[in-house]
């Protein structure tokens, strides 16, 4: 479904005096497969994700989705950002709706699409409420609702937990889960948990230090449903082992806070 083709980028003036942020990255990603990237601080996985999304373009190399090469924000893509970015003033339900708003699509089955989802993520209470009536793990469902409401192909998050507590966070990383076994969708995910990528994808891309290349690509053979008691798994503990050997080198006990 996607292909990223010798992608890199280069911010600033070309030569010495701009910034490489990726450099030769060749990746595929197949129907309704969970991909994770992780790697150190400033190793452009945000970037790569830009790229995947369209609000970048590559200086060398391409991005191709089904075929056709990315040259800006597509409608079979939803893309979920670290903070949910509700509109304040708007109700859940309005927050939700809003991509269909704007294409033009807000009709009667555009709203039970809502309704349902919102249902999945265990919101549906709260769909006449305004964002600050919410939690920051329930604005960030609806975020994701939102993005999922047009039924796109594609799904890219860019550490959308990040600013969540722990325990919030393991519990969105389930519910995640949850919504992709209903309705299944291809996910790129940036995150800074190992664990975390682990829990979520088929496969985990660690990225090296800027500029950022692909170091492995590791898969994962853990079986579905995910939780996080497989964290007693040898499988899980020989997956995070080889990321932190990765990322940190042979001193891998580090913590994910360290990067």
């Amino acid at each position: 479904m996607i292909e990223i083709e010798n992608a890199g980028i280069v911010f600033g003036a070309a030569g010495a005096g701009g910034v490489r942020a990726l450099d030769g990255v060749n990746l595929s990603v197949i129907d309704r497969e969970i991909v994770t990237l992780v790697g150190p601080s400033g190793c452009g996985k945000s970037t790569l994700l830009r790229l995947v999304c369209g609000l970048l373009r590559p200086t060398e190399g391409r991005v191709v989705i089904n075929g056709e090469a990315v040259v800006g924000p597509r409608r079979d893509t939803g893309i979920v950002f670290q903070a949910p970015t509700l509109l304040p003033w708007a109700t859940i339900i309005e927050n939700v709706l809003f991509p269909s708003t704007i294409m033009g699509r807000a009709d009667e089955a555009a709203r039970r699409r809502a309704d349902e989802l919102l249902k999945v993520a265990g919101i549906a209470d709260f769909a006449q409420r305004r964002p600050r009536e919410l939690s920051g793990g329930m604005q960030q469902r609806a975020a994701i609702c939102r993005a999922l409401v047009h039924d796109p192909d594609i799904l890219l998050m860019d550490e959308p937990f990040g600013a969540l507590d722990a325990l919030t966070r393991e519990i969105m990383t389930i519910e995640l889960l949850r919504i992709w076994t209903r309705s299944p969708k291809t996910i790129v995910f940036v995150t800074h948990s190992i664990p975390e990528a682990v829990i979520l994808a088929d496969r985990v891309v660690v990225m090296s230090a800027r500029p950022g290349r692909i170091a492995e690509i590791i898969t994962i053979d853990l079986p579905r449903p995910r939780h996080f008691a497989m964290s007693g798994l040898s499988e899980f503990q020989r997956c995070t082992g080889r990321i932190r050997e990765l990322i940190f080198g042979e001193n891998g006990a580090r913590s994910d806070a360290d990067y």
